[in-house]
């Protein structure tokens, strides 16, 4: 496959509500301007919704980072320490710190944030947290029992630190951070500008300007980065790859990341309610064909939930899953499904019929969805698809009406993958996680593991975790994640942050 041709990248760009692209804006790129395409829209100004784009952006920051491993690193607070009853933590600031207003980065301010990022739904709510306090150039947090993992909690873009002048009540009303870039112009949902601060305290950023741009399609995407619109295209399709690693204008970064494609269920569900019926979905799948044709990673079909990428939590021990018709049927039959004349199950003169939610930001889910939908009928199922906005699945969940959605979970938002499991898997399941599903044994063992810092406790904890969630299936794993970035050779000195914290424009440069 060829570059697409110059008016079919300008028509799918005026599609997206994007600038059309001409010959000369192809070969002439802005001047220090650096350009970003995701699919990931703008909603809204609050932390909660969209701070990971301002996280992203280098806009705002949260009072830690992480490195490429997973470890905190100093943001906001340039030191911490833990009381030696592990339930104290003080986190002392940056002292040069300011906002874009100008004004300093106080504990108090800092404080503040924390706490309404503990709001009933926020990340910061599910951990053990007893009270947050504003001492003298620190931040102290005490937690009702250890909490090992509240460093990468307090890495997760919620918890980001906004001026106090950003806010009217506890609305936001305009995005003040601290970061090396400042807002310079916002068009939720799609367009946020950004540039220099002049009160970041620390080395002066070479790139002086920045344009996020939200572009759902993947081919869009794609004809960004073929044409010089963007300095960095995200998210891209794996057949869009392929063509892109021909292009001398830019450099493909593709690494395996902490992130499964899966199927969410609601197992409140008649049809989901009995763990046979959910492996016999699973049993009906082939991931390995999938991976292959249309993923074009054939190692990336998933035997288990989590990765090999996360070598804590993947255990190799554990029975891959794989695709077993004849095991399917028998598994459906035990619980009284029988084909109909069409041949799809009937039970008590009810089809075994579904409708699956997906949505297209992801470019490949519609057509996994679609292949999805092949294996299943050869199996008597009858799934229906449904390719929506993306914001409906958890929609879908909250108001009950989601039957299934195929969809991508990441696991280093927090970047230690505990706090996305207790958001997850917690009593009330979680928008991205269970539907309709709970257990106990799981709340246990991932409270336990927040608590405790031996090691080999740890380690047996996490391999009890992934081991539950093998065998009781709430969410069915369909494949791993390969992190395909097209950057452009324009740029010197960028990295991608596999953990996705960050787009790292700051520490880049323009080549010589």
């Amino acid at each position: 496959m060829t570059a697409a041709p110059l008016h079919r990248r300008s028509l799918l760009l005026a599609a997206a509500g994007l600038p059309a692209l001409g010959r000369d804006v192809a070969a002439q790129p802005a001047a220090d301007t650096f350009r970003v395409v995701t699919s990931n829209e703008i909603n809204g100004l609050d932390p909660g919704r969209s701070g990971h784009v301002f996280a992203r952006m280098q806009v705002a920051e949260t009072l830690l980072g992480a490195d490429d491993g997973g470890r905190p690193v100093p943001q906001l607070a340039r030191e911490w320490s833990l009381s030696e009853d592990r339930l104290t933590w003080r986190f002392a600031l940056r002292e040069t710190a300011r906002f874009h207003d100008g004004s300093p980065v106080t504990a108090e301010a800092v404080a503040a944030c924390l706490e309404r990022a503990r709001a009933p739904g926020g990340l910061l709510g599910n951990a053990p947290i007893a009270a947050i306090a504003a001492e003298p150039g620190a931040v102290a947090i005490r937690t009702s029992r250890p909490f090992t993992p509240l460093t990468a909690f307090l890495a997760h873009y919620s918890t980001i630190i906004l001026a106090p002048a950003a806010f009217e009540g506890q609305a936001v009303r305009a995005v003040i951070g601290s970061g090396p870039y400042r807002v310079a112009e916002l068009l939720p949902p799609q367009r946020l500008e950004v540039e220099r601060s002049a009160h970041w305290d620390g080395p002066t950023p070479a790139i002086g300007r920045a344009i996020y741009l939200a572009a759902g399609r993947g081919e869009t995407r794609a004809a960004m980065a073929e044409g010089g619109q963007a300095e960095l295209a995200a998210q891209l399709a794996p057949e869009t790859v392929q063509r892109l690693r021909r292009n001398p204008r830019v450099l493909i970064d593709s690494r395996p990341i902490p992130r499964t494609r899966l199927i969410k269920l609601n197992c409140a569900s008649p049809l989901f309610s009995d763990v046979r019926a959910r492996r016999a979905l699973s049993l009906a799948l082939d991931r390995q064909g999938m991976a292959s044709a249309l993923l074009r990673s054939p190692v990336s079909s998933a035997t288990q939930l989590f990765p090999p990428a996360m070598a804590e939590w993947h255990v190799p021990g554990l029975p891959p899953l794989r695709r077993d018709l004849r095991e399917a049927r028998r598994l459906l039959a035990g619980l009284g499904w029988q084909p109909g004349a069409d041949g799809i199950l009937r039970r008590e003169g009810r089809p075994f019929s579904f409708t699956l939610r997906t949505f297209s930001d992801r470019p490949e889910l519609p057509g996994l969805a679609t292949a999805m939908q092949a294996q299943l009928r050869e199996a008597g199922i009858e799934m229906k698809v449904a390719v929506v906005n993306s914001r409906e699945i958890p929609a879908g969940h909250r108001d009950g009406t989601l039957e299934a959605g195929l969809m991508v979970r990441n696991f280093s938002l927090v970047p230690d993958p505990l706090g996305t499991l207790l958001q997850d898997y917690g009593p009330g399941g979680g928008d991205w996680g269970a539907m309709g599903w709970s257990s106990p044994e799981l709340g246990g063992v991932l409270e336990r593991l927040g608590e405790t810092a031996e090691p080999a406790e740890r380690a047996a904890l996490r391999a009890r975790a992934s081991t539950i969630l093998h065998e009781a299936l709430p969410v069915i794993p369909v494949s791993w994640f390969e992190l395909s970035t097209a950057i452009s050779r324009r740029v010197a000195g960028l990295g991608v942050d596999p953990l996705e914290l960050s787009f790292r424009i700051a520490g880049a440069r323009w080549a010589d």
